[in-house]
């Protein structure tokens, strides 16, 4: 695939556009967005907006946009028969010569949508006709606020949901460096966590990164947070260093 190649006819696209600020949009992902027929942006049923169509919005002209409702809610099956319609929404227009771009936040492959629709089309569609085109995560950017490398040398790295904490507490056990997605009401007993484990002051928390107007960065978690933060919300745990051994 050319770098710089518009969207193909009879083609799909899963693309990443960061973070939500529109100039960490890839030249790919700008490219094919501005040459796709179709755009379909996925938006939460408790949101007014989409974010990824605030990141991208700067390259709509003439595509036809396409928001897609999905239940926020931890619903395996309402979450599959809503990825599922716009599988076949996206098939149709693929079999009818368009091209098809599903946006997300982040990258496609990062607790995404776009897992879903992935999913989904890989029975409708051939291999050879579905993209998927890489973003920068929260995670990267994040860590970016900071400045500190999330891994060197023999450093190990897990990225995992906040929504058990007893795995969360297992998993300090077992890396250098925790980054913590989905924190959101688990806020305050994720500090809690933190607080019993000695490990406050190396813990940061990133909310709504590269999202103008609504970002917050605390570079040191304490006691009195809020209870809850954002859904969009990041929290980093620097562990340490394992070196080269």
């Amino acid at each position: 695939m050319n770098y710089f190649e518009r969207a193909l006819p009879g083609h799909f696209y899963a693309v990443g556009v960061g973070p939500g600020a529109p100039d960490l949009v890839t030249l790919r992902a700008a490219r094919l967005v501005e040459t796709a027929n179709v755009i379909i942006a996925p938006r939460s049923s408790k949101s007014d907006e989409s974010l990824a169509v605030t990141a991208i919005r700067p390259l709509l002209h003439k595509q036809e946009l396409i928001e897609n409702s999905y239940p926020m809610e931890r619903n395996q099956d309402a979450t599959r028969q809503c990825w599922n319609d716009a599988a076949e929404l996206a098939t149709l227009r693929c079999t009818q010569g368009q091209s098809v771009v599903q946006i997300t936040i982040g990258d496609p492959l990062f607790y995404s949508t776009s897992a879903y629709l992935l999913e989904a089309l890989a029975a409708r569609m051939p291999a050879e006709q579905i993209h998927v085109v890489p973003g920068i995560s929260a995670m990267q950017a994040a860590a970016a606020r900071f400045g500190d490398p999330l891994t060197i040398q023999d450093d190990r790295l897990i990225l995992m949901p906040a929504v058990r904490l007893e795995q969360v507490a297992e998993a300090l056990t077992r890396c250098e460096t925790l980054v913590l997605y989905k924190v959101g009401p688990r806020l305050k007993a994720l500090t809690q966590l933190l607080a019993q484990q000695g490990l406050l002051d190396r813990a940061r928390l990133v909310c709504h990164v590269e999202q103008e107007g609504r970002e917050v960065i605390i570079n040191r978690l304490t006691d009195d947070l809020p209870e809850a933060m954002g859904y969009m919300s990041t929290v980093i745990v620097q562990l340490g260093r394992k070196g080269w051994e």
